[in-house]
């Protein structure tokens, strides 16, 4: 039997508040345990479904450029002196790029900011995302930055994480009432 270690960070770019605090949360991760820390961002919106990149080869180069220099002046001031970090561009809103990166072992939990209760990413709802994707997710939102909800390989490596003092949620894709815990009762409450 295998342990399950945390080697890096993955994280989403979401100009919002929420994303804001997923951010934090993903760095504060990356820190603690002087992890890498990867902020992918899209061309195409995975969080709006009608936000289309132009097909149009040299406007899209045009909006690659346009988005990359974005992305960076909007993180680097946050990530400080933090150095071990990168940034990739997704092609595809879709899981399967995402997919793509974590078998590439760019991440091995992504946090992603959870801007409201019908919020989508990659045109599913985004607990529905969340919980089906086959790596631990933690969505930080909608209310406040210490409102988690962890998808079930996320509950089953919570203490790896740095939760201590956030309370989180353990999501349920079958329609279960969600079950509230706090990180004094940490994974055993979960597993």
């Amino acid at each position: 039997m295998s342990t399950f270690r945390i080697q890096s960070v993955g994280f989403c770019a979401h100009y919002s508040p929420q994303g804001d605090w997923a951010f934090a949360f993903a760095l504060s991760l990356a820190r603690a345990h002087r992890l890498r820390l990867n902020v992918f961002h899209f061309l195409d919106d995975p969080y709006d479904p009608a936000a289309a990149a132009p097909s149009n080869p040299r406007e899209r180069a045009t909006l690659l450029i346009e988005r990359e220099r974005q992305l960076r002046l909007y993180y680097d001031d946050r990530l400080g002196d933090y150095l071990e970090v990168g940034f990739r561009l997704c092609q595809e809103r879709s899981w399967k790029e995402l997919h793509r990166c974590l078998a590439r072992r760019e991440f091995q939990v992504l946090v992603l900011g959870f801007p409201d209760a019908k919020a989508t990413f990659g045109g599913v709802a985004m607990e529905t995302f969340a919980e089906s994707f086959v790596s631990p997710v933690v969505l930080v939102g909608p209310s406040s930055a210490d409102e988690l909800r962890l998808n079930s390989p996320a509950a089953l490596v919570s203490d790896q994480m740095e939760l201590s003092g956030r309370r989180y949620r353990a999501l349920h894709p079958s329609g279960a009432p969600p079950s509230s815990t706090s990180c004094a009762a940490g994974a055993a409450a979960i597993r």
